[in-house]
């Protein structure tokens, strides 16, 4: 997900000047400084933003004191922090690879039309140089992984006391994660997947899909593909796509640009070939203050960000859209050319029109 570097300052200047209660006292000088030894003697910078940010995180958590939380509440604050770090580190050792979330039902039987598109999909996601992430469970989350196998595969697994049990594909790897909690789990589904495709499934598929399309939508994740599919002759998506536009869209609950968040492909070579085009072009993007800095896989022509412009003016909020070398303040990808424009911060949908356009484009 992208980062606003300049409110993440903001709230770390605040640390140490918070006023009233006494849980939120200025934290005593001292204090701060033996956290900053802390953090030093673990191989940190003490001054750097990474080392702020765990700073923060430490002077928080020695707030729970003070603020005399119930056991229950630090338990449950423990155990998320402790899922997410280890989370994070097992996925850390492969950041290589693009990754696809694959969604959908734990009780697809192996001889149902989904379940032979979903294997047939992390099959041929694995042979385009992704690695697929489930559930870890039967149905939809078996197939995901029994199409690309174990290698190419990670499970995230929410621990259930019905219905849910790690499938043979994946059980006993090291890329298997066990999550007590449902939203440090959907978490990691979303911050590691540069993509997201959605088999049929019940109200956890559907809460997981528009969970994603609700972030997309307001800018809280990653712009990413959405893509819908199912079983040869299956109409699953077809109706969901059927009452979105004849209740949200016609009530003025979306607007008409947020049908363009998702896709709906016919087959699971479709829906490969749509995931892998949105990479195409796009790299990868981040926000630098008011800037949307999108990363290219290579140069744009002057013609073509005219183009650009012209099309798409409804989403630019002040200036033009341009073409740049790296900003102040990014530390990544610094060999890639940027396209940048202050974007208006809304129309997602337009914005998600937007990168299909630019993914068109030819670049050298």
């Amino acid at each position: 997900m992208p980062i606003d570097q300049s409110k993440v300052d903001q709230e770390l200047e605040q640390l140490s000047s918070t006023k009233g209660d006494p849980a939120s006292r200025p934290v005593d000088p001292a204090i701060l400084a033996q956290v900053d030894s802390m953090i030093q003697a673990f191989g940190g910078k003490p001054g750097s933003f990474d080392a702020r940010l765990v700073k923060d995180l430490v002077v928080t958590c020695l707030k729970l004191v003070s603020d005399q939380r119930g056991t229950g509440e630090l338990k449950l604050i423990t155990s998320a922090v402790k899922e997410l770090r280890h989370a994070y580190r097992v996925f850390g050792r492969f950041p290589e690879p693009h990754k696809v979330t694959i969604f959908g039902s734990a009780r697809t039987p192996e001889d149902h039309p989904d379940y032979a598109a979903a294997r047939d999909f992390g099959r041929l996601m694995a042979e385009a140089g992704w690695m697929v992430i489930t559930g870890a469970g039967g149905g939809i989350m078996a197939a995901g992984h029994e199409g690309p196998g174990r290698d190419k595969s990670f499970g995230v697994a929410i621990r259930l006391p019905f219905e849910q049990s790690t499938n043979a594909v994946i059980a006993g790897d090291e890329k298997l994660i066990h999550f007590r909690y449902f939203f440090t789990r959907k978490l990691m589904f979303l911050s590691q997947a540069e993509a997201v495709v959605l088999f049929p499934g019940g109200f956890g598929t559907l809460d997981e899909a528009f969970e994603v399309l609700t972030l997309v939508q307001t800018g809280k994740a990653t712009m990413m593909p959405i893509v819908m599919v199912e079983g040869q002759g299956g109409n699953y998506w077809a109706s969901m796509d059927t009452m979105i536009r004849s209740t949200l869209l016609a009530r003025g609950l979306i607007s008409p640009d947020d049908t363009n968040l998702y896709h709906i492909a016919q087959t699971p070579e479709e829906a490969r070939d749509h995931v892998v085009a949105f990479y195409r072009v796009f790299h990868s993007s981040r926000y630098v203050r008011d800037d949307l800095v999108i990363r290219l896989n290579g140069n744009l022509s002057p013609a073509d960000v005219a183009t650009l412009n012209h099309e798409f003016a409804d989403i630019v909020a002040s200036g033009k859209m341009e073409l740049r070398g790296p900003l102040p303040g990014e530390e990544e990808h610094h060999a890639l050319p940027r396209l940048v424009f202050h974007h208006a911060r809304s129309k997602y949908g337009r914005l998600r029109q937007f990168l299909g356009r630019l993914n068109e484009l030819p670049i050298s």
